[in-house]
């Protein structure tokens, strides 16, 4: 029997479509086993967010060869779509497959043979259509869902839609289908993922509102619906009313800002201005208190002047939101934003702003961890023994720790929120275990 590991860079997306290809391979014979071990096949599975794909991608190829001289080695992902020959000339990769070719890997390992050269198997973006689900399948505890792929937004400092093509998804039928699947599986939590959900349906007479509407009244033990990120002109008050009804979807949504500046906003080309941006995070504090918000920003962008990014830090430090997610613009090959070479920021300065928004997040995340000191959560407790104690996530994203205790491992529980510690864990003490609905 052959073996196969797995390495995945970047986003929930990327961790469900690992779990997916896994699962195929598995069908067609394959055992897996850790990364760290000896394989026979190693699959890496590559990101295009940061700017140091090269690098990292060199590291682990070498990580994976130093274990198995000998192993056949594919890198697949964004990475590989925007950049295969790129990857194909890293010494060590035995074969290098696009966005549609990755799905269909067993047939391109039938054939384990090292050559000097690396095969590259990577078609045209543009011919990438087809929408393949999947979930993850690694946790017993939560599962990331895959529901939509591809965005057809083109902002002007984002390669995904060169890297994974047109918005599409499944009709909400065969997604309900997929989400049993999940839910089969035993997990408590689903996380429902994709590059633009909120665009779910998109070009049908079907909407991520519907959808939504339709998982929350799946049977079975799935306790938990988490949406991943979601664009602030896709997450409709409607949706947000409705998650703020239901006792399965959590309060918490992650709402990518990236420029307080309407300015800055119109540059990076995306679909709302500052105001629309305020008036989603009111709804949601509006209709849950207690609910986490959380935010991507970049700094950095071309045409970013320090009035225009302290128009940014004000209007972060003004809002009731929970964490940031911050990001440090670089220069990407293809994308609009790479032309403005008169507006470019020096990178001390990007570095410069990154901390100061680093630091107003940190403040953020513990003024909102201290509002909730004293108080009880529900909380699902995940199967690591990290010395001697377990870690869980509340319903409302708050990270707690408590002893290890194996009868709690995938359970959720209700627990008050102790002390604070200087770590920005809650210390937590179970008073109740919930049992399924």
């Amino acid at each position: 029997m052959r073996t196969v590991a797995f390495h995945t860079l970047g986003c929930k997306l990327n961790f469900s479509e690992t779990s997916t290809i896994a699962r195929q391979l598995i069908a067609a014979g394959y055992q897996r086993v850790d990364f760290k071990e000896s394989a026979d096949v190693y699959i890496i599975n590559t990101c295009s967010v940061t700017d140091q794909a090269d690098a990292t991608c060199r590291n682990i190829v070498r990580q994976a060869l130093k274990v198995n001289s000998n192993a056949f080695v594919a890198v697949i992902g964004c990475y590989a779509q925007l950049k295969p020959q790129e990857i194909a000339n890293i010494e060590g990769v035995d074969i290098v497959l696009g966005a549609n070719e990755k799905f269909n890997i067993a047939g391109y390992l039938e054939n384990l043979e090292k050559t000097p050269e690396a095969g590259v198997h990577s078609c045209e973006i543009k011919d990438v259509k087809e929408f393949v689900p999947g979930f993850s399948s690694n946790d017993r505890t939560r599962t990331f869902l895959k529901l939509q792929d591809g965005c057809d937004y083109f902002c002007s400092f984002c390669t995904i839609p060169l890297a994974r093509g047109r918005s599409r998804s499944e009709n909400i039928q065969n997604s309900i289908t997929s989400t049993q699947e999940a839910i089969d599986t035993g997990v408590k939590e689903i996380v429902l993922t994709g590059v633009n959900i909120g665009d779910f349906g998109s070009g049908t007479d079907e909407n991520f509102h519907q959808l939504v509407q339709q998982l929350d009244k799946l049977p079975g033990d799935v306790e938990r619906f988490r949406i991943s990120s979601i664009e602030p002109n896709l997450l409709s008050d409607e949706i947000i009313r409705f998650c703020a009804s239901s006792d399965r979807f959590v309060p918490h949504f992650h709402v990518p800002l990236q420029s307080g500046s309407d300015t800055m906003l119109k540059k990076m080309r995306r679909r709302y201005d500052s105001a629309l941006y305020r008036s989603r995070v009111e709804t949601i504090k509006e209709v849950m208190p207690h609910a986490c918000i959380g935010v991507d920003v970049i700094v950095g962008h071309p045409g970013e002047t320090e009035e225009e990014f302290l128009k940014t830090y004000q209007f972060l430090n003004e809002l009731p939101i929970s964490y940031l997610h911050v990001f440090t613009y670089s220069e990407r090959p293809n994308t609009t934003a790479v032309r403005e070479k008169d507006a470019v920021v020096p990178v001390p300065v990007r570095r410069k702003r990154n901390k100061m928004l680093t630091i107003l997040s940190e403040k953020k995340k513990r003024a909102f961890y201290q509002a909730f000191e004293g108080t009880t959560r529900s909380v699902l407790f995940e199967h690591e023994n990290k010395d001697g104690f377990m870690h869980g996530y509340s319903d409302n994203y708050l990270r707690v720790r408590i002893p290890f205790t194996e009868a709690l491992c995938g359970v959720i529980a209700e627990t008050a929120m102790t002390k604070l510690g200087d770590d920005g864990v809650f210390e937590g003490e179970v008073l109740m275990v919930q049992t399924a609905n």
